[in-house]
């Protein structure tokens, strides 16, 4: 499966943004999904992830209660809500996927427990 990250952009702190994900070449429903961001100079890490029809949901410490996850499966497509937007969530957004035959489990929240990888959607956010 192909994964094409979107909806990046500069923001001033305590705005919004939505991030998408678009995936090609299987039917997305067979996939869990899940959210990495890398900043300037530091390791890829976790942000959320959500099972493969959306039942389970996941989240960071650092972003839960301000940014969601969902899915359309329909569209093939998964999200990334942020709100409330912190100059310390500056960072390069990776979409990722890993095929799943459960409907409620979600991967691990490493790197390695992925196997397809989007290209990253850059956020930034200004003080």
């Amino acid at each position: 499966v192909q994964l094409q990250a979107s909806g990046g952009g500069t923001v001033q702190a305590g705005d919004s943004l939505r991030l998408s994900c678009a995936a090609s070449g299987r039917p997305f429903g067979n996939y869990a999904a899940g959210w990495f961001r890398q900043a300037p100079g530091q390791d890829r890490e976790f942000v959320a992830a959500i099972s493969r029809v959306g039942s389970t949901t996941h989240y960071a410490d650092s972003v839960k209660g301000r940014f969601a996850i969902s899915r359309d499966n329909a569209k093939n497509t998964v999200y990334l809500q942020l709100n409330g937007l912190k100059p310390e969530d500056t960072a390069l957004y990776y979409c990722a996927a890993k095929q799943s035959f459960s409907t409620v489990r979600v991967p691990s929240p490493v790197n390695s427990d992925y196997v397809y990888w989007g290209q990253g959607t850059l956020v930034t956010v200004s003080s």
